[in-house]
């Protein structure tokens, strides 16, 4: 474990997810998609806000003008925390019975990516795109969407298959939208049956591009962070007291604070006894500042 890692927040969520720094508040927002909550956490004051919602939030996003971009289960939504205002943007694109959004950011032009995953799972989740107001349909043939993310110069879109223990690079043109040319950026292996969890490396769920186009990338249930360097080769483990990170993001004033979700659902009382900070929110110090959020234009 690095010794320089802590925790953040303590409060533990049972899966929490998408991680964001807000810059202008200077806060920490992310999701507890199966407490159905977004949750906003002040580094200066240690205050962890939280707001109760009906259904599973798969991922946030600031919007432009103020309010959040949400990714429910139901469909994206507009969010404002000041007022309490609730409004449904774009119905999901999918049934809501078998599916869910999981996965999401912005890309540097507004549009809202999100993916989903199948309940049960099934290589039948997609990659849907919020786009004035309209959803569309962009990939498909995953089960468990995961790892979104840009390149510094946004030609590059990172997209993981957590089932499938792949993490995917697409060509991406900013001005249209297209995305093409899908090809494996970085594989894991799986689990073989019967491997102890120490012995195996995890698979890929969230991640964040740093200023350098590095990608950190959050190995579900192997206790670890990766850096990957543009071409996909290694550059850094660092290892958690955790054995489920699930996303990270840049924040602080210079975005150099490393955050990462984690998870306590569905985890072996044993492991939960073992790890008192699973659920909360790491934090690490890195020497690369993360890429800005990006804004997602609603209208």
């Amino acid at each position: 474990m690095d010794e320089a890692i802590r925790c953040a927040v303590a409060e533990p969520a049972l899966l929490g997810e998408s991680p964001l720094w807000h810059p202008v508040e200077q806060r920490l927002w992310y999701c507890d998609i199966a407490g159905r909550e977004l949750r906003a956490f002040d580094p200066a004051t240690g205050r962890l806000e939280r707001h109760a919602f009906e259904t599973e939030i798969g991922c946030c996003a600031p919007a432009a003008g103020g309010g959040f971009a949400l990714a429910l289960r139901s469909g994206f939504w507009f969010f404002d925390p000041a007022s309490g205002e609730r409004r449904l943007v774009a119905a999901a694109g999918y049934d809501t019975a078998h599916e869910r959004y999981n996965d999401g950011k912005c890309d540097a032009a507004g549009r809202f990516w999100c993916g989903t995953l199948r309940e049960p799972r099934t290589p039948q989740a997609a990659l849907y795109c919020l786009e004035h107001g309209r959803v569309t349909r962009r990939a498909g043939g995953i089960t468990v969407s995961n790892g979104l993310g840009w390149s510094p110069d946004a030609r590059t879109m990172y997209w993981a298959d957590t089932t499938a223990h792949t993490l995917y690079a697409l060509d991406f043109d900013l001005a249209s939208g297209a995305i093409a040319r899908r090809r494996d950026f970085a594989r894991f292996p799986a689990r073989v049956e019967g491997e102890p969890l120490e012995r195996y490396g995890g698979r890929p769920d969230g991640a964040a591009v740093d200023a350098q186009g590095n990608v950190w990338l959050a190995m579900y249930e192997g206790a670890r962070v990766l850096q990957l360097a543009p071409d996909g080769t290694l550059r850094r483990e660092v290892r958690l007291p955790v054995r489920c990170p699930t996303m990270p993001c840049f924040g602080g004033a210079d975005l150099r604070t490393l955050y990462i979700t984690t998870v306590r659902q569905n985890r072996p009382p044993e492991e939960l006894a073992r790890e008192p900070w699973a659920g909360g929110v790491l934090a690490l110090r890195v020497d690369v500042p993360g890429l800005p959020v990006n804004f997602a234009r609603l209208d």
